[in-house]
């Protein structure tokens, strides 16, 4: 597979599934790295037996959701289970820059593939989890052996504590942020240890907690109970200090507001012909918005809910920080997504036509990512890997016949 990107040279073997860990090993993929995802037999990674499916699928084997966190990857079926599928995978591991798993504490070690294990083996090895309390090698956590997915983390992390429209009814943040976050935290980490390997010749271990990556992008919860002796709560679609900053009413939907001085709120005012606002006490300064800040943000959003929100962009649209509450067919429609190719398209048979996905956000002037490849059938690339890692056809026949290995052969 031809590489393109900043990362074009980078080997990674991904021994993931679900979310947190495709998420992570994807983002190097769209940058050039050549991520080999490692399968189970049978059924191979979790995601491919999610949905949703399209109607032109149906045998259901291309599941929207593993396409849109394993592109660019190729896929080759190991049963590491077994004592052949440790030593292949040993065999391999020396052709490879990092590896990426996040199985629950002490998976690997059973399999005889410990961190310990594949440094004897490969000194200058890269060795990167996501576990949902993290690996004992960082510190032990209480809850080490816990199981956890998505709601988890945000819970434990403290993002369901201050999300909601009260105290009373806390929410969940919609997208799986307890899986995404702590996977952009680790391809950080990941490519940190990676330059520092290739400065020493001596890889290392990276550890990242979805539990604690939640709670460090909820940072401000630590500091506004250490600096301001306060326990933050949810506190709905607004700011708890600045008005206004949230969401506010519109005749067909929200549009978010941000205007944290006098100077964007006197334009505010301004541009929805409600100069008289302005001589309203309760919201004529900053300092009386905070005090008065249910009235003011009522007040707001009776002038906001008059226009529409095409209406409102018309108006507001470059003079205040504004931003209309979009659904999935808006963002498609709107320009700014297709001229930052935020919207990527993949060819995925027996579907007819194109999928979309989501697109490559980080940009880069000389070396982009991009979308490139639907993800992988599973154990597409057994062959044309294991081949380049040394192993004869008649090697590949024998594991393929003990069920060690599986996939395309030709």
């Amino acid at each position: 597979m031809a590489q393109a990107g900043a990362l074009a040279g980078i080997r990674v073997l991904d021994l993931t599934q679900a979310l947190a860990g495709p998420f992570c090993t994807q983002i190097l993929a769209d940058h050039g790295a050549d991520v080999v995802k490692i399968e189970p037999p049978v059924s191979g990674d979790m995601a491919r037996l999610s949905g949703p499916y399209h109607p032109d699928d149906r045998q259901k084997t291309e599941s929207g959701y593993f396409h849109s966190i394993n592109r660019n990857k190729r896929s080759v079926v190991i049963d590491l289970k077994t004592p052949d599928g440790r030593d292949l995978l040993l065999r391999m591991l020396p052709d490879f820059d990092v590896v990426v798993e996040n199985f629950r504490t002490g998976v690997m070690d059973r399999f005889g593939l410990s961190y310990e294990t594949l440094r004897a083996a490969h000194p200058k090895v890269v060795y990167g989890t996501i576990r949902g309390f993290g690996d004992p090698r960082s510190g032990e956590s209480p809850y080490s052996d816990w199981p956890a997915f998505d709601v988890v983390a945000q819970a434990m992390g403290g993002m369901i504590g201050v999300t909601g429209a009260d105290a009373v009814h806390p929410v969940k943040v919609g997208p799986g942020v307890g899986d995404t976050i702590p996977a952009l935290y680790l391809a950080i980490g990941i490519l940190a240890a990676v330059l520092r390997a290739r400065e020493t010749g001596q890889g290392q271990f990276v550890d990242v907690s979805m539990v604690d990556a939640i709670l460090a992008v909820t940072e401000r919860i630590v500091h506004q109970n250490s600096f301001g002796g306060k326990v933050a709560l949810p506190e709905g679609n607004h700011h708890p200090f600045i008005v206004p900053f949230g969401l506010f009413s519109a005749r067909d939907g929200h549009v978010a507001l941000a205007c944290h001085n006098d100077a964007f709120f006197g334009v505010l005012c301004k541009s929805l012909d409600a100069d008289a606002v302005l001589e309203n006490p309760i919201v004529r300064t900053k300092e009386s918005r905070t005090e008065n800040r249910a009235a003011a943000i009522a007040l707001i959003d009776e002038m906001t809910r008059r226009f529409t929100k095409a209406e409102l962009n018309e108006r507001l649209g470059g003079k205040v920080p504004f931003g209309p509450v979009y659904q999935i067919d808006e963002i498609e429609r709107d320009r700014h997504f297709t001229v930052r190719e935020m919207i990527a398209e993949i060819e995925c048979p027996p579907i007819q036509g194109k999928m979309r996905i989501a697109g490559v956000p980080i940009k880069f002037s000389d070396t982009p990512g991009s979308v490139r490849t639907r993800g992988p059938r599973q154990g597409e690339h057994t062959a044309e890997v294991l081949a380049a890692s040394g192993l004869s056809d008649a090697e590949m026949k024998s594991l393929k016949e003990r069920g060690v290995i599986g996939g395309d052969f030709g």
